[in-house]
Formats: structure tokens, sequence, C-alpha cells
């Protein structure tokens, strides 16, 4: 018996715990019919994964950058887009072509020391992430209803309910909440681009590249912090999960097609993120960049100028309602995320009504602490070093993802070809440097 198949085998051998067992094929796809029903059957997954792209983490870094510099910066959101893509097709490869999410491959693949530091490493990433959710929503509810910070802080923990009464009725359920919710925040940032009435040439001109974002360390450091903002670790982990909720054909055709249709519906659904991710920068820059407020960075600054600049009564409250629904988004994908990481890492299962009140009481207990002592101040810096920490996590969910999706013995037939490999190494190298670039800058350049 040679190596390989040794190796083989022993990633089989614990394929019998399946990721959200609860859940685990539970959605049906036709074996009949044509491309746009099964299509619809895949859908999904993608738009729940988009959500990480577009949470409250995301908003200041695009304020900052549209605001200081224009729409300059939507090539920075461009060629974020195009890596998060890349990065969630080898993660939905991953689920479908072994069956095994990105944190059960940990576990399978690597010693229990080293399994156990990747774990904690990405519990941190997922309170960090859960952090801006949780002050993205307690700051909605702050602009919409004056709700003091604090008050918003605790309310989010009933979010926890809410999700376990959903997921016990369906995954679908959850799936066209979340797309219910996208479909706000799409509609809302249509109304402010509508109102706002953007330059349409230099708009075009800022999704082309520039020199300048190199050279100007400004620039650099916005355009560091997007990339930052925008690729998120727990979205690999809950994307290579939440594909296996298909009931298709485990065999090979079966996964060539899930492979086929998963791709399209996280490309399409990461288009749309794309779009919002631009809007709310495209905003920023046509509503404050164009008027000379250069140093609006902050989301509450961010409302209150809003009504008086574009001269309309109600698109505060829109950029509010949907901040909010942002938050609540992102509250159910990450809460799931942490579902996924525990139960893959570790191989234990607990209540998911008590690993949620766990996850959700490591991003409240900080915001509660931070918005009693410093208020919306305090709340402005703890946003932006949640996303340091997403940052500094990043590359320890991307670098064994594409060593996974790049082995043979693990993948099989379903392995990244030459170019491939060649394309998501050069990715995962970009971010590496510039998430330690970023980290260096944050701690030791900027940290005043």
């Amino acid at each position: 018996m040679n190596f390989k198949v040794i190796k083989r085998k022993a990633w089989r051998s614990e394929s019998n715990s399946k990721s959200l067992s609860e859940v685990f094929s539970s959605v049906q796809v036709p074996r009949s019919g044509g491309f746009w029903k099964k299509l619809l059957a895949f859908a999904g997954p993608g738009l729940m994964v988009s959500v990480g792209y577009m949470d409250p983490g995301n908003w200041a870094t695009d304020i900052a950058g549209g605001a200081q510099f224009g729409y300059t910066m939507l090539s920075v959101i461009l060629i974020s887009n195009f890596f998060a893509i890349i990065l969630q097709y080898l993660a939905l490869k991953l689920g479908i072509a072994t069956e095994r999410d990105l944190a059960q491959a940990c576990h399978d693949h690597y010693s229990k020391p080293l399994s156990f530091c990747l774990w904690v490493l990405c519990e941190v990433a997922i309170a960090a992430c859960d952090l801006a959710e949780v002050i993205g929503a307690a700051l909605a509810l702050n602009l919409l209803f004056h709700i003091p910070l604090t008050w918003g802080v605790l309310i989010t923990a009933f979010d926890v309910l809410l999700i376990l009464y959903f997921q016990h009725k369906g995954f679908r359920l959850i799936e066209s909440i979340i797309a219910s919710l996208i479909l706000i925040i799409l509609v809302c940032f249509v109304y402010e681009i509508i109102a706002s009435r953007p330059a349409m040439f230099p708009l075009l001109s800022g999704l082309i590249p520039k020199q300048e974002i190199i050279f100007n360390p400004k620039m650099l450091y916005i355009a560091i912090g997007i990339l930052g903002a925008t690729v998120m670790p727990h979205n690999l982990y809950l994307h290579s999960s939440i594909v296996q909720t298909r009931n298709y054909e485990r065999d090979e055709s079966g996964k060539r097609m899930a492979i086929r249709f998963a791709t399209i519906d996280s490309t399409v659904s990461l288009l749309f993120a794309f779009f919002i991710n631009a809007a709310i920068l495209i905003v920023a820059a046509a509503t404050f960049h164009t008027t000379g407020h250069h140093e609006v960075a902050d989301i509450t600054v961010a409302y209150k100028l809003l009504d008086p600049l574009l001269g309309a009564s109600i698109a505060g409250t829109v950029f509010a309602i949907a901040l909010l629904a942002s938050g609540q988004n992102s509250t159910m994908t990450g809460t799931l995320a942490g579902q996924i990481v525990m139960e893959g890492f570790l191989n234990i299962r607990l209540k998911p009504w008590i690993r949620r009140l766990i996850t959700r009481a490591v991003a409240i207990i900080p915001a509660f602490i931070v918005t009693l002592l410093y208020g919306e101040k305090g709340i402005a810096s703890l946003l932006i070093l949640s996303q340091v920490i997403l940052s500094m996590q990043l590359s320890f969910a991307v670098i064994p993802l594409v060593i996974f999706t790049g082995d043979r013995d693990k993948m099989g037939i379903f392995v990244n070809k030459l170019p491939t490999k060649i394309t998501v190494w050069f990715v995962a190298g970009i971010i590496l440097l510039l998430n330690l670039y970023l980290l260096y800058d944050t701690l030791f350049v900027h940290k005043g």
C-alpha cells in the first residue's frame, strides 16, 4: 500500500461526522428539469456568504475611502471582490468534493496542537466579526429610534433566539430571510445613489486602478483597510459547510453539477455585494468628497450629514435602515459560522443555543463596556480594531484552503488545475503581504 492511499484513507476516516448535521442534505435538488430549475435549488448559500462582504465592518472603510479620495477607491473594491469570488469558489469546491468543511479539513489534516491554535485564531476572528455586527445594529437602533448604544448592544442578544427559531423551521427559510434583507439594503442604496447624483465619468474611471493608490501612503492605508474588511475569513468556513445542505447525488457527476451551480450562485451573489460596497463609497464620494467634507470616516457622522447635504429629508433614515438590515443579516451568518468552526475543529457537538450564546457574549461584553465608558467615539475605534483582527486571521484560513484544494489526495479529480493553483497562490500571497502591512501600519504607525 503506497503513501498516497494511506493519506486518502486517513482523510476519509472521520467523514461520518457531517457538517451542520441538522440541515445536511436537507434542501432538495430536482433530479430532472432544466438549467434554471436546478440553479434555483442551489441558490441561497451564495447570498448568505455575500452578507459578510457588506457587513457594518465594511461601511467605515468605504465611507472613509469615498470621502477622502472620491471614486478612486472603486478599483480597490472591484479587485477585492475578484479575490473574494476566487476564494469562495475554492471553499465551495472543498465542501462539495470532500464533504468536509474547512474546519473539519483542518482538524483532519493538522496535528491536534496546531488544529487547536487555528481554532482559537478563528474564534477570535468570528468574535471580532460579531463585534462589528453588534456595533452596527446598535448604531442603527440609536440612529433610527434614539435607543442608547448600551441598550442597543444588549438588544442584539435576542438575535440568537430568532436564529434558533428560523433554523428549526428549515434552512431554506433562513436563506429567504437573508435574501429579503439584502434586497432591502439594495433598494436603500439605489435610492441613496439617485439622491446623491454622482458624476458618471469620474465614477466609471474610478473602476480603473491608479498608480497613486500604491504610492500615496494615505491611499494605500485605506485601500488595504478595504481589502481587510472585504475578504472575511469566517465566510470560507461558512461556505464550505452550507453548500452541503443540498441533496444531490454524491457521485462524480452529481458533485460536478453541484460545483457548477454553486459557483454561479456564489459569483452572482458576490456581484450584488460588490454593488452595495461600491454604492456606499459612491454615496460618500458624491456627498462628502465633492462638498469638501473629506474628514468623514464615521457612520454616525455620515448619517447626520446626509440629509442636509443631499437636501433629502429621508436620506439619513434610509441609510440607517440599510445599516440595521446589514447588521441583522451578518448576525445570522456569523453565528452559523461559529457553530461550524467549533464543531469542525473540536469535533464536538453543543446545543445550538449554548454555542450561539457563547459567541454572542464574547462580542457583547466588550461592546457593552466600551459604549458604557466611551460612547460613540469608543464604538468607532472598536469597529476599526475588529477589522484589524479579521485581517490578522485571514491568511490562517486562506492558506490551508489553497493547500487542501491543490492536493490531489484530498480532492481527487476536483483538484485545482495548474492555472488555478498559480492564480490562487498569487491571490493568497497578496492578501498575506497586504494584511501584514495593515497590521504593522495600524499598530506602529497609526497607533495614535
